[in-house]
C-alpha cells in the first residue's frame, strides 16, 4: 500500500483505499476512453466527515467535461458507507509527446499540430484559429504560428495590428489575442505588400518566425500551413518537432486529390496523421435553414476510412463562420455556446485526447550534465 499512501490522506483506511481505486476504475473518462486510474489521474484523496475530497488531473485539456465526470465519480461513490458527499478539484497537465526522429523538440513549446490542407481556399486558416480557441478555453496555453508567408491571414483573423516587440533586439515576443500567443509574418508587413521571395527565403523566415519568437510555456502551438506539399512543408517535416498533423478538406474530388497528397507526403516523413476535418460539408441556407451538400457528401469520412485515420468532423458552409473571422472575431469566441462552437470544440477535443494518448516524450525532462575540469 505504499504507492497508495502517497496518494491518499491519513483519514482514510485501507480497505476504503481499496474501494476508492476499485470505483475510479469504473469511471471512463469519455475521449480517451480510458478509467481514471488507467489515466493516473488521481494525485490526491482526502477523507473528512464523511466528505471525500479528490484532486483529478487529466492529461488533456477539457474542462466542458469536468461536471459530467464530477457526476460520474459522485455516482461512483454513492455505495461507499463512510462517503456522503463528494467534492472534485480538477486540474490539468499536458506533457510533450514523441515527434519525428531526428527533430530536437523546441523549448517551451510541448506539442506542434501542423493544420494542412492540399488545396487553398478550404478554410484550413478559419479552422486553425477555432480550434486554437477551443483549446484555450478548455484550459490549454495555445499559440499559433502562421507559416502561409505568402498570404498570411491570421492576423486578420484574430484582429491583431501590434507589431511584435523585441527585449535583447534578437528574439521577439509573441502577440495576443484573447489568451492565444500568435507569430506572423503579416504582422511584421504592410498588408498590402507581396512576399516576392523565392522557396529558400520563405523555409528560412518560417524558421526565424518559429525559433526566434519567445514562446511562453505553450501546451500546444498550432502550425498554420500554406496549401501544397513545397518547400515550407518539406521544411516543417525534416527540421521542426511535430506531434501530429491535422488535414483540412472539402468533400469535393478537386479538394480531395490535393488532401490526399498531403497525407502522404506526412506519412513519408513519419509525422502522425491526428485526423481529416471536413469543411463546409454542407450549404445552410440563411432564409429557409435548408441545408445542402453543394460539394459532395462525405469525402473526407471517405478518404479517413481509405486511409486508416481518424475522421475528426464536418463543418457546415456557414456564412457566420466566414463574417466572424473576417471582423478578427472567430466563431468559438463569438458564439462560445452555438452549434458551431460546440463542433470545433468537439474536434478539439478529439485532438488533444488523441495527443495525449501517444507515447511521451522524455528528451527535455533530461538535466544537461556538464564536465567541468577543476
Amino acid at each position: 500500500m505504499g504507492f497508495l499512501n502517497k496518494l491518499f490522506g491519513n483519514g482514510i483506511s485501507a480497505p476504503l483505499q481499496t474501494q476508492i481505486e476499485n470505483q475510479l476504475k469504473t469511471v471512463i473518462e469519455s475521449q480517451t476512453q480510458n478509467d481514471l486510474m488507467s489515466l493516473n489521474a488521481l494525485q490526491a484523496a482526502e477523507l473528512k466527515k464523511s466528505t471525500l475530497k479528490l484532486s483529478i488531473q487529466l492529461p488533456y485539456p477539457c474542462k466542458s467535461l469536468w461536471p459530467a465526470l464530477e457526476q460520474q465519480i459522485t455516482h461512483a461513490m454513492q455505495d461507499l458507507e463512510e462517503i456522503n458527499k463528494v467534492e472534485c478539484d480538477f486540474s490539468t497537465a499536458v506533457v510533450a509527446h514523441d515527434v519525428q526522429k531526428g527533430v530536437k523538440p523546441l523549448e517551451n513549446v510541448k506539442n506542434i499540430i501542423a493544420v494542412a490542407s492540399g488545396k487553398g481556399g478550404v478554410g484550413k486558416s478559419t479552422t486553425t484559429v477555432n480550434l486554437a480557441l477551443a483549446l484555450q478555453q478548455e484550459g490549454a496555453r495555445v499559440g499559433i504560428l502562421d507559416a502561409d508567408i505568402y498570404g498570411p491571414s491570421i492576423p486578420t483573423m484574430l484582429n491583431i495590428t501590434d507589431k511584435p516587440q523585441t527585449v535583447d533586439g534578437k528574439s521577439m515576443q509573441p502577440l495576443h489575442a484573447y489568451g492565444l500567443q500568435a507569430m506572423s509574418i503579416g504582422a511584421l508587413i504592410d498588408p498590402d505588400s507581396p512576399m516576392i521571395w523565392r522557396g529558400p527565403i520563405v523555409t528560412q523566415t518560417l524558421q526565424q518566425l518559429l525559433n526566434e519568437t519567445n514562446w511562453d510555456e505553450l501546451d500546444y502551438l498550432l502550425i498554420d500551413l500554406p496549401p501544397g506539399t513545397g518547400d515550407v512543408q518539406l521544411t516543417l517535416a525534416q527540421n521542426i518537432p511535430v506531434t501530429g498533423a491535422v488535414i483540412v478538406t472539402t468533400p469535393q474530388e478537386v479538394s480531395l486529390i490535393d488532401a490526399r497528397k498531403g497525407l502522404k507526403m506526412f506519412e513519408k516523413v513519419e509525422i502522425p496523421i491526428l485526423g481529416i476535418i471536413e469543411n463546409m460539408s454542407t450549404h445552410i441556407c440563411s432564409n429557409c435553414g435548408h441545408e445542402e451538400a453543394i460539394f459532395g457528401a462525405n469525402g473526407g469520412q471517405t478518404m479517413a476510412e481509405q486511409y486508416g485515420v481518424k475522421f475528426l468532423g464536418a463543418m457546415p458552409l456557414e456564412k457566420r463562420i466566414r463574417e466572424e473571422a473576417d471582423k478578427g472575431m472567430p466563431t468559438v469566441t463569438a458564439e462560445p455556446t452555438s452549434e458551431l462552437a460546440n463542433k470545433y470544440r468537439a474536434i478539439a477535443l478529439q485532438i488533444s485526447a488523441d495527443i495525449a494518448n501517444k507515447k511521451r516524450s522524455y528528451a527535455n525532462l533530461f538535466p544537461k550534465i556538464e564536465i567541468v575540469n577543476n
